[in-house]
C-alpha cells in the first residue's frame, strides 16, 4: 500500500507539471482527488487494512493528498501569470475592444450655441435667471398688469397666485436692470413654459431674448443688429423686413420676418404663399418698464428682442414638427 501511494504521488505531480491550462489541471484533480479518484479509492479502503497499519497508511495518504493539492495550486498560479485572461473561456485579450457610439450635441443645443455666439461677438453677455418666477417679474414689471389681455396669450403654468413657471426669459432682463446701471448689453437664453402643445408648440421650449440699454439707443441700432443676426444664422443674402406689431413692454414694436428659406420668396405652403417667415419680435423698451426698475427713461433708451430656438432650428433644418426634437428618435437626432 505504501509503494502504491508513493507511485500515485509521483504520477500526479508529473501530470500537474505537464498541465498547460486550467482544463488540464481540473482533469488531474478529478482523476486523483475526485469522488471516484485514485487516491480517494485508497482512502475509502483503509478500513480493510490491519488495525495496526491504518494510522501509518492513513497519515501517508493524507500527506500525498496535501502534496497534490499544493502542486495544483502552485501550477494554477503559474498558468495565471503566463496566460492571464486567456484562462477565461471564450475571452481573448488580444482582440480589439468593441467601440461605443460617440454622442454629440442635440440640434436644439447646437442652434442655441450658434445664436448665442452671434450676439456674443457683437458684445452681448449671457445672463441667467430662475425658471420658477414671481408674477411681478414675469408680468407686472413688463407692463402687463393683472387685467391685461396679453396674459391670456401666455397660457401660464401657475404654482400659486404669485409664483409661476416663466413664460419667457424677459424676467432676466428686468432682474438685470435692477442690479446694473446702463450701459447694459445682455442676452437671456433659457427654457420657458406655456400650456400649449401641437406640431409647432411644446409645453417647454427655449428662448433667447436680448436687451441693450444706453444713452441714444435707437430703432436703427435694433434693425442693424437683428439684420446682421438673421444673415449670420441663415445666409448672408437673406432679406429681412420689419412689420409694425404690439408688445406691452416695447413701444414701438415690430415683428421681424426673413425671406422664406424654402421657396426663396416665391411663395409656398410653409410661408402661406407670402414669401416671408416670422422669426422674432422686438421693439424699443417701454418707458414704464424703465420706471419699474429705477432707470430714467428721459436719459436712457434701449431695445429688446426675443426669439424661439426651436423656431430657428425648424426653419434652418427644414423640420415641420417641433415634437421631433423631443421624441429621442436616434434616426432623427443622428442627422445632426
Amino acid at each position: 500500500m505504501e509503494d502504491q501511494l508513493r507511485s500515485i504521488e509521483t504520477e500526479a505531480l508529473e501530470a500537474v507539471e505537464k498541465a498547460q491550462d486550467k482544463e488540464a489541471i481540473e482533469g488531474v484533480k478529478v482523476r486523483f482527488l475526485g469522488r471516484k479518484g485514485v487516491l480517494t479509492s485508497i482512502l475509502k479502503g483503509l478500513g480493510k487494512l490491519p488495525r495496526e497499519e491504518r494510522p501509518r497508511i492513513g497519515k501517508l495518504a493524507n500527506e500525498v493528498k496535501v502534496q497534490i493539492e499544493r502542486a495544483i495550486k502552485a501550477r494554477l498560479k503559474i498558468l495565471e501569470k503566463t496566460a492571464g485572461p486567456r484562462l477565461i473561456k471564450g475571452f481573448d485579450p488580444t482582440l480589439p475592444g468593441r467601440s461605443l457610439p460617440l454622442g454629440h450635441s442635440h440640434p436644439i443645443t447646437q442652434i442655441l450655441d450658434e445664436v448665442c455666439s452671434v450676439f456674443e461677438r457683437l458684445g452681448f453677455s449671457a445672463a441667467q435667471g430662475p425658471e420658477i418666477e414671481l408674477d411681478f417679474y414675469n408680468f407686472e414689471a413688463l407692463n402687463i398688469p393683472p387685467d391685461h389681455p396679453a396674459r391670456d396669450m401666455q397660457d401660464t403654468f401657475y404654482v400659486d397666485d404669485k409664483v409661476l413657471l416663466r413664460t419667457h426669459t424677459s424676467p432676466i432682463q428686468v432682474r438685470t436692470m435692477e442690479l446694473m446701471k446702463p450701459p447694459i448689453r445682455i442676452i437671456a437664453p433659457g427654457k420657458v413654459y406655456r400650456c400649449d402643445s401641437d406640431i409647432t408648440h411644446t409645453p417647454m421650449f427655449h428662448q433667447v431674448e436680448g436687451l441693450m440699454v444706453d444713452e441714444h439707443v435707437s430703432f436703427a441700432h435694433l434693425k442693424g443688429i437683428l439684420t446682421h443676426f438673421a444673415q449670420e444664422i441663415f445666409h448672408k443674402d437673406t432679406k429681412v423686413r420689419f412689420r409694425p406689431s404690439f408688445f406691452p413692454f416695447t413701444e414701438p414694436s415690430a415683428e421681424i420676418d426673413i425671406q422664406c428659406v424654402i421657396c426663396k420668396g416665391d411663395g409656398c405652403r410653409v410661408c402661406s404663399q407670402t414669401g416671408w417667415l416670422e422669426v422674432l419680435g422686438a421693439g424699443l423698451v417701454h418707458p414704464q418698464v424703465f420706471r419699474h426698475v429705477g432707470i430714467d427713461p428721459e436719459k436712457y433708451s434701449g431695445f429688446a428682442f426675443g426669439l424661439g430656438i426651436e423656431r430657428i432650428a425648424m426653419l434652418k433644418y427644414g423640420i415641420n414638427d417641433i415634437r421631433l426634437f423631443y421624441d429621442n428618435d436616434m434616426r432623427f437626432l443622428d442627422q445632426f
